[in-house]
């Protein structure tokens, strides 16, 4: 399922809360684990490859990353799809979150690829967000701060280290 626009905030200030960073309350890891596995494989499966998947992510909003190499999607680029620990959100980037908007990736992203990808995120009933909308400066209860000079973005609440 795709989310954006007035539901899209909805669902994230729904789902922030400043007593649970990293994870919300009642955060079940291992069906949590269980199911970035099951898109791991799909995506394999879907791209008729191995992927990569960056497991070991800890101190943060952000679950895990899996990447599909260029090598094997239709785009030429690599896909990099991030899961967050919250509300089964997910996150579909071109070579790598923050380098292109949505429409850019709509318009690079080559339309087998988005039919693999999203596919296998749909059937894991994941909630595929647009990256623009958090990467704007957050603004929610949470007390974040990363790093002095920047101020924290809905992504850094949602997809990052904290």
């Amino acid at each position: 399922m795709r989310v954006a626009g007035e539901q899209l905030w909805a669902l994230l200030r729904e789902l922030d809360d400043p007593d649970h960073l990293e994870t919300p309350a009642g955060f079940d890891l291992g069906a949590t684990r269980e199911r970035f596995e099951r898109l791991v494989g799909g995506l394999d499966e879907a791209f008729g490859c191995r992927t990569d998947a960056d497991r070991s992510v800890q101190d943060a909003s952000l679950h895990a990353r899996v990447v599909v190499p260029a090598g094997s999607t239709s785009s030429g680029e690599r896909l990099v799809v991030c899961v967050s620990n919250f509300g089964g959100l997910a996150t579909v980037s071109l070579t790598n979150p923050g380098v292109f908007d949505s429409a850019e990736l709509h318009e690079l992203l080559h339309a087998d690829d988005a039919a693999h990808v999203y596919g296998v995120l749909d059937d894991l009933d994941y909630v595929v967000i647009p990256e623009d909308p958090l990467w704007t400066t957050y603004d929610g209860p949470s007390q974040i701060t990363v790093d002095a000079r920047w101020p924290a973005s809905w992504w850094t609440r949602f997809f990052d280290y904290l």
